[in-house]
């Protein structure tokens, strides 16, 4: 848990990766704050998209709002910076 304080606060942005179920096109890309968007697929084969980009906590925080408003359920969410995955894959 040390080593995690040591790269990761509450006011430096960080790389994140934030998955969610179907297909969200590039046209979220302004409504995510300039998240870039991919979709690929699990290992079902149905799709996911995952978005990436670069926040702090507050914005973050923020998208995830964003998401649960919509009703857009968040598979994951990994720190790309710190090597963390913040939640579990929901099975």
């Amino acid at each position: 848990m040390d080593n995690l304080h040591v790269h990761l606060t509450l006011d430096r942005p960080a790389t994140y990766q934030v998955r969610v179920p179907g297909c969200l096109d590039e046209a979220w890309c302004d409504w995510i704050g300039g998240m870039t968007v991919a979709v690929g697929n699990d290992s079902r084969g149905d799709p996911v998209t995952t978005l990436t980009g670069n926040l702090d906590q507050a914005a973050l925080h923020g998208l995830l709002r964003r998401l649960y408003s919509l009703g857009i359920p968040v598979l994951s969410v990994t720190c790309l910076d710190c090597g963390i995955d913040l939640t579990s894959e929901a099975g």
